[in-house]
């Protein structure tokens, strides 16, 4: 008896493109479940309580006027004027201008010891330090350093190096720079910091870089980026430069030092090897976690 036999056969290009499928499902669920762990921390971030912060300068700002005619203005720097701050890990800078005081007229180191004192008076119950170019106040839920300041020309000056003479810086340069590199890529960059910001305050002390050397470092390696504008990607193209980056100095453009970075030593100090093979670690974990598409191991590094 004759017939005919019938079998399945597999489309090879039916299967290929299951496969694919598959795949494409995969990492679109990985980089929603990264991106919402990233968009939730960045949230945490971002409900910085911005009253507190104004409460607290406004007794500052109360306690150094009591005795004196005129007024005297406290300008946000740092972290809160770039919008790069992050609770608990980023310090609050505030240049306290004595433009029309009686305190104009005296040495950064006077009107230093002059806010010391009236701070003390003033805020019996809060830590007051006074170092070489600012008096640090140090509240329960922050840290603000005040640096005196009077109006010059070109923008401001400050106490010098040696605490006695004024010095002209530019405070708004970086910060408009940061803006104009934040608003090119789609204001991904300022998330990035604050991102980056957080892992580091993870390392030991003295592998950790300042708040304003990530903003610096940031900078420089964002100012040509054409990568990819997710914050995962962003975070990860950061971390790969900044261990290289960070042996080299960045050049101070508020004038406030020659470099950002004076505080590593000279290029290719043992500080700043030591730091750079802390980043390149923290590099090579978040590739790892991404070729393993391992939620877990993105977790680790973020939380």
């Amino acid at each position: 008896m004759g017939g005919s036999g019938g079998g399945f056969f597999p489309n090879p290009d039916i299967n290929r493109q299951l496969r694919e499928s598959e795949t494409e499902t995969r990492n679109q669920q990985f980089e929603s479940e990264v991106s919402g762990i990233i968009n939730s921390l960045l949230a945490d971030y971002n409900n910085r309580d911005v009253l507190v912060i104004q409460g607290h300068l406004d007794a500052i700002k109360s306690a150094l006027e009591q005795e004196i005619d005129g007024t005297v203005d406290i300008l946000y720097g740092g972290s809160v004027a770039k919008h790069t701050y992050v609770d608990g890990i980023s310090d609050i800078d505030a240049l306290v201008l004595i433009d029309k005081s009686e305190l104009k007229d005296k040495s950064p180191a006077e009107v230093k010891k002059y806010f010391f004192e009236r701070l003390q008076v003033r805020l019996p119950r809060t830590k007051i330090g006074q170092g070489n170019l600012a008096v640090t106040v140090e509240f329960r839920d922050s840290e603000i350093q005040l640096l005196p300041a009077i109006r010059h020309e070109s923008g401001f000056k400050i106490a010098d190096f040696t605490g006695n003479n004024w010095s002209a810086i530019k405070p708004v340069e970086f910060t408009s720079l940061l803006t104009g590199i934040n608003q090119n890529l789609g204001g991904k960059v300022v998330p990035t910091i604050k991102l980056a910001k957080s892992i580091i305050s993870e390392l030991p002390e003295n592998q950790r870089l300042s708040g304003y050397h990530v903003e610096a470092i940031a900078v420089e390696v964002f100012q040509k980026y054409q990568g990819s504008k997710k914050s995962k990607d962003m975070l990860k193209y950061f971390f790969d430069e900044a261990s290289r980056q960070v042996l080299r100095s960045i050049r101070d453009t508020t004038g406030q030092s020659m470099h950002v970075d004076d505080y590593l030593g000279s290029v290719n100090s043992a500080d700043r090897n030591k730091i750079s093979k802390s980043l390149d670690r923290i590099s090579r974990r978040l590739k790892n976690a991404d070729g393993a598409q391992s939620i877990d191991q993105w977790r680790d590094i973020l939380d």
